[in-house]
Parts: structure tokens; C-alpha cells; sequence
């Protein structure tokens, strides 16, 4: 398709009706029709496995499927008939339901280094649950954030340290404080500096590198001889990197850990995960101060744990880690064959663990530039193919990952165009994409 046809009219239309009703014009920031060309933002009618169609009629091979959440393919069938059998049963009741017992039962199977669990709607919730108990049951004030991860939560301790800090206290923004990713040095010398004041560290135990060895070992030591608690955010790496999540994969353990995206394969549902004595902090049996830990109404809603329950059984009796990691290998491989053979084989870099790719767009001086980001969108979804990153879902076909690596040896093509000339601005037709994170609209 000729990039300079193509046109979404009715996605235009429907954008603006969303910005009259919705501030922002979605319901994450991270969906805004900021992070797309302007007037290429697809508003999108129904997904089936690995497509969507947008109300333009378009269809797209589409990569990291709801903020990565839908890692299975859009309405996949043994998670659609695990949630039909729950809808003519009632989804919320005045006292627990089976299907609590069943779905916790489920989940500390796949991660048996926790031993109790509680469930919840989305991230946030439950990395804040995680930071409230770690300081109860320390009694510090601090929070220590790993300043090379994006996103933690939407409440005051995480957002106050971003650029979208309007209306949060400073006070409220100083008790949190950060670490390099990797050095272990320079996190010791942070919780000497607040010594006895940092109740947390909280991390993402990998992203788009490994961990260097013994790195996560070593946290665990520092946490243990500081006396703080020690949790993995897996949110990401939940399911996709094993189906216990990284501290499965690498064999460290930590105090408390939370888990949400691929958990519910679209389904809003999230868990808080962790050792016994430091969970029971929340619950009635014990003989201490009460922690106001998870109470959510929806958080036990039956159809969204039933699809948890049957994701997690998905995952295990199909091998879907394993699926994930050998599509994202074919797929990083074709797309940086491509690149190559177009000659910005140093421009455009396909990062991340292979269940986890995302891709980074350089300029002419190699650095980040979301002009160029915005030019092989802009190609990308010409070609049929809705990328905000190349995060596969087990859906793929061969097919699909050949024809996305068609799709992205055309519009590296159309990228080495733009570095000869210097100046991408002519590919652009319009503004370029936007930061999620920043000080104004």
C-alpha cells in the first residue's frame, strides 16, 4: 500500500469523539493517538489470533497485543470457554466464590516460590499493595524505585518521580528514591546513605538486557542485610520469560512479587504474590497492627480469574514460553536481516529477550529519534502491520512473521532514504510521535 494513500478516515472521526469524552483519548496513556502519526492512529473494531481490524476495514498482523497483556491471541478459545462457563454462573457475590480457591490454588502453582497470593485488577494495584505492606512490616518511610524501568504504578510514590508529577507533594515524591539497573555498589551505598529508612527495593528483574550474573543474587543480599524487602515487578516478565516469571528462570526469590498482563490474556486481572509471613500482615490471623493490603470489588470477579486459570493451564500443557521465544527469534532475526540488507542495520536495532522484543530507531548520529520512530510507524502500518514493538504473541504464523519482515525491509528502505538526505521530515506528514512521559501536552 502507497503510504501517501493511506488514509483512515473513519479512525480519524473516531479519535475525536474519544478526545471530546475521555481525557486523553484512551484509557492508557500508552494508547494515546500521540504515540501514532498524525491521523494514523487506528481505532480498532475486533481482533481474532494475531489480526486486528480497525473500523476502516484495515487488517494488521498485530505486535504487542494490549500493552502486551494478550499473549495467547485475541479471543482465544480455551480462555474463552474457561470464561462462558463462569457468565450464566454469576460474576460477583457478597462472600468468595470456588472459582477464588481454584484460580489461587492455579496461580501458586505456577509460581511456587510464593506461598499466599492475592488478586486484583491491574498493575498498579498490586505493586502499591506490595509497597504499603513492605512498609508496615519495616516500619521505613522510603521507597527505592529502579530508575532504569519506564512504569511501576499510576499512585503518587511512582508518578511524583516522572515529568507528570502535576498535583502530587513534593513530600510525597521525596520519599521515593532510585537505583542503577546492574550495580550492586551503587545500590549498597544508597541504603547506607538512608540507612534503616528504605523499606523497598522494587525492580523489574530483566528487560531489554539480562541481568548481569549474580546481579539478582546479590540484591537479594543486600536486601537481607539492610533489612528491607526485595520485589520483582512481573509484570512483563510474568509468564513470558518462564511461566514463574524471571525469578523461576533465574532462581532468586524474592519477599513479595506481582503479576498482571499475559496473566489474564486480555482479561483485567493482576496478583500480588509472596512469602506467608510477610502476606498474613493483610489478613485476619495474626495478632499485630492490620495492613490495609488488596480489599478491591472486582478483584475476584469470576470470569477474569477462570481466564487466568485457563491461561496458566494454556501455558503449561502447550509450551507457550517456549513458542514465544522461538517466533520472537524468527522474527528479530528476519528483522534484523532486513535492516541489514537496506543498509541501517546500526538504525534500526531490535532489542529485548525474544518473548520481548522492542525495537529502537536511530538517527543519522545513531541516537534515539522519535522523528524516525514516527516515519517506520508510519511504514509499518501501511503495510498492514501494528508494531509498537515486535512483542509476539503465541497467535503468530509463519506466515505473519514473514510477511512483517517484508513489510519492515520496505520501510527500511524508505528509512535509509531519509538518512541520506539528513532530514526524515518529508516522511513524516505531520508531527512526530511523543515521549508517553512528559511535563506538556
Amino acid at each position: 500500500m502507497d503510504t501517501e494513500e493511506f488514509q483512515l478516515p473513519r479512525s480519524r472521526m473516531a479519535n475525536e469523539r474519544l478526545h471530546a469524552m475521555i481525557p486523553g483519548g484512551a484509557h492508557t496513556y500508552a494508547k494515546g493517538d500521540d504515540q501514532w502519526p498524525e491521523n494514523l492512529a487506528p481505532v480498532i473494531s475486533h481482533g481474532s489470533g494475531a489480526h486486528v481490524w480497525d473500523i476502516d476495514g484495515n487488517r494488521y498482523i498485530e505486535y504487542g497485543s494490549g500493552l502486551r497483556s494478550v499473549s495467547l491471541g485475541h479471543a482465544h478459545p480455551r480462555v474463552l470457554e474457561a470464561v462462558r462457563r463462569e457468565l450464566d454462573r454469576g460474576s460477583n457475590f457478597v462472600r468468595p466464590s470456588i472459582v477464588e480457591v481454584e484460580a489461587a490454588e492455579r496461580f501458586l502453582a505456577t509460581v511456587p516460590t510464593a506461598e499466599m497470593g492475592k488478586f486484583a485488577k491491574n498493575g498498579s494495584d498490586v505493586t502499591t499493595a506490595a509497597v504499603r505492606l513492605a512498609r508496615a512490616v519495616t516500619g521505613r518511610p522510603r521507597v527505592a524505585i529502579c530508575g532504569d524501568h519506564p512504569f511501576f504504578s499510576v499512585d503518587d510514590w511512582f508518578i511524583g518521580t516522572t515529568p507528570m508529577s502535576a498535583g502530587i507533594p513534593a513530600a510525597t515524591t521525596e520519599l521515593t528514591v532510585a537505583f542503577p539497573y546492574g550495580d550492586l555498589a551503587a545500590t549498597e551505598e544508597l541504603l547506607t546513605r538512608y540507612q534503616d529508612e528504605i523499606a523497598c527495593l522494587i525492580l523489574e528483574p530483566a528487560g531489554h538486557t539480562e541481568p548481569p550474573p549474580g546481579y539478582l543474587a546479590g540484591l537479594r543480599e543486600l536486601a537481607d542485610r539492610h533489612g528491607c524487602v526485595l520485589i520483582f515487578d512481573e509484570m512483563i516478565t510474568g509468564l513470558r520469560w518462564s511461566e514463574a516469571g524471571a525469578q523461576g528462570l533465574y532462581g532468586v526469590v524474592p519477599d513479595l512479587s506481582t503479576f498482571g498482563k499475559a496473566l489474564g490474556n486480555g482479561f483485567a486481572v493482576s496478583a500480588l504474590a509472596g512469602r506467608r509471613q510477610l502476606m498474613e500482615w493483610g489478613g485476619l490471623r495474626h495478632s499485630g497492627d492490620r495492613v490495609f493490603l488488596l480489599s478491591t470489588t472486582h478483584g475476584a470477579e469470576t470470569h477474569s480469574l477462570a481466564a487466568a486459570t485457563a491461561v496458566q493451564t494454556t501455558y503449561a500443557e502447550e509450551g507457550i514460553t517456549a513458542q514465544l521465544h522461538a517466533l520472537g527469534e524468527r522474527l528479530a532475526a528476519g528483522v534484523r536481516a532486513a535492516a541489514a540488507g537496506m543498509g541501517v542495520g546500526d538504525h534500526v536495532v531490535v532489542r529485548g529477550r525474544a518473548s520481548n522484543l522492542v525495537f529502537a530507531t536511530l538517527d543519522e548520529n545513531r541516537q534515539p529519534s522519535q522523528q524516525y520512530r514516527t516515519l517506520f510507524l508510519r511504514q509499518l502500518l501501511a503495510g498492514g502491520v501494528l508494531a509498537p514493538s515486535f512483542v509476539v504473541s503465541s497467535a503468530l504464523g509463519d506466515a505473519d512473521i514473514d510477511r512483517t519482515v517484508d513489510v519492515v525491509a520496505q520501510a527500511c528502505a524508505v528509512y535509509r532514504k531519509a538518512l541520506d538526505a539528513a532530514d526524515p521530515t518529508p516522511w513524516l506528514a505531520g508531527r512526530p510521535v511523543k515521549p508517553v512521559f512528559r511535563r506538556l501536552a
